[in-house]
């Protein structure tokens, strides 16, 4: 295939792949693979990775992560038919699951499919901790992160596709290019998308743990404990997928007003710690 084709292929696929919002910022987001494939995976992953790990059942921790996770989802909910994207959630099948496992980690699939693991307890330490992270994993997934991941890592391979082609006949260039283009991909493109997503997630959060009826300044003592837990064995904020702790506790400082008067258009007055 010529480089004028590859490069035409590559301009259209970059004018098409802004076809989705973001229902919580409004701006056209990455959606090269539609959510009709990702959810049914998601879920098939999902079912295949709890019959893989010991799922904590009937204990007050695994019931407190059910009721706040449910708290977070109806607050979902409420958020996004009050600003026109009733139906949002129509193919979500939530579910909330504890599982015994000393990591410090907790996610959320596409669909709303969530897990704790146990390691996580210490540091969240009560009901608002818990939020904080509920609200963080799920905005992942309501902000189709997921997706956009993925696209974007499509469109990474396409311009490596595009790049080699263009120096087919000269392999040492070639080389250079590669070498290149995957540090500059990498740190210049795709950290840094992922950093973003993980700010959105905190911000975006915070509105939900408050829509819940917690504290949302408790996320950056969150922080905070995942700072002293991490012991400065973090990696430098420009080589790594996530803000550096400092980063998100001074932008949850910043937030948690917002996220406040957001909660309280809502009904909710009284933020528990």
């Amino acid at each position: 295939m010529k480089l004028k084709k590859v490069l035409s292929i590559f301009t259209i696929v970059l004018f098409a792949v802004a076809c989705s919002t973001n229902p919580f910022t409004g701006k056209k987001t990455l959606a090269l693979v539609p959510n009709s494939q990702i959810l049914p995976m998601a879920f098939q992953q999902y079912e295949q990775f709890l019959s893989e790990n010991k799922v904590v059942k009937n204990t007050s921790d695994a019931r407190m992560i059910t009721a706040i996770g449910q708290k977070i989802s109806i607050a979902a909910e409420r958020y996004l038919t009050a600003n026109g994207y009733a139906g949002y959630l129509k193919d979500y099948a939530w579910e909330y699951n504890l599982v015994e496992d000393p990591a410090v980690n907790a996610w959320c699939m596409p669909g709303g499919k969530i897990v704790f693991y146990t390691g996580i307890l210490p540091i969240t330490q009560g009901e608002a901790g818990i939020a904080a992270v509920m609200g963080h994993e799920v905005a992942h997934a309501l902000a189709n992160h997921g997706q956009q991941r993925m696209s974007a890592g499509q469109l990474q391979v396409l311009g490596a596709v595009a790049g080699n082609v263009a120096f087919s006949k000269d392999p040492k260039n070639q080389q250079i290019f590669n070498d290149a283009y995957g540090i500059g991909s990498s740190v210049g493109v795709m950290l840094p998308f992922s950093r973003s997503h993980e700010s959105e997630a905190d911000r975006i959060g915070l509105t939900l743990m408050a829509m819940s009826g917690y504290e949302p300044l408790e996320a950056a003592e969150l922080w905070v404990r995942m700072k002293e837990n991490a012991g400065g064995n973090a990696p430098a904020e420009i080589l790594s997928t996530h803000p550096s702790s400092d980063t998100r506790i001074s932008n949850i400082k910043s937030w948690s007003a917002e996220a406040k008067a957001e909660a309280r258009k809502y009904g909710v007055t009284s933020f528990k710690r």
